[in-house]
């Protein structure tokens, strides 16, 4: 019935049409990514403002829906209208003040990188005598060294890093898009001409 092929896991293999539908579209999807990508590295205040008002815009839905399903469940919840308003409130203050919301966006990155930092040293010290220690080092001192550079000159930094990081990582998405779906398509017509 299916042609098992070695290079595809078990859920390619099994979900044929999951597979034909992400051929059909990866090489789309990788395209725009690699674009838009491309306009966040070359643009990147452009994409830092993008970015902090789809944050807003995200935290304005989610106020809303709070809310509403605050309404539906318990109206006399505090907690829930206390956090409908507190999202709705911050989200209209992004929308509004979009520059002072980015900033803001670069303090919440720089103190997850500096966590991120905080960990990965841990990780790291902890698996010392393993080869693996390096890599968790180096993710670590990557982590360290961008939230430094959030810091350094905040809040103006913001503004364009917040912009070249989602930029780089559409750019990245996209290549991988591009490129696990040519490697989709050459495994199938392997499988076609092995069929002939």
């Amino acid at each position: 019935m299916w042609k098992w092929h070695n290079n595809l896991n078990l859920e390619m293999n099994i979900n044929k049409n999951l597979v034909d539908s992400f051929k059909k579209h990866a090489k789309l999807g990788g395209a725009l990514f690699v674009l838009f990508g491309a306009v966040g590295i070359l643009f990147p205040t452009l994409m830092s403002l993008t970015t902090t008002l789809i944050v807003g815009y995200i935290m304005l839905f989610a106020g809303v829906s709070a809310g509403a399903l605050t309404y539906k469940s318990n109206r006399e919840d505090w907690h829930g209208w206390l956090k409908s308003f507190i999202l709705i409130l911050s989200s209209l203050f992004i929308l509004f003040y979009p520059i002072q919301g980015a900033a803001a966006l670069g303090l919440v990155f720089s103190i997850y990188f500096f966590t991120d930092a905080f960990a990965g040293f841990s990780l790291a010290l902890s698996l010392r005598p393993q080869k693996i220690w390096l890599v968790w080092l180096f993710n670590a001192i990557t982590s360290l060294a961008l939230g430094v550079l959030f810091i350094f000159g905040w809040p103006k930094s913001s503004l364009f890093l917040i912009g070249i990081l989602v930029g780089i990582s559409l750019l990245f998405d996209g290549i991988a898009l591009l490129l696990g779906g040519a490697f989709v398509q050459d495994v199938d017509d392997k499988s076609k001409g092995e069929k002939k």
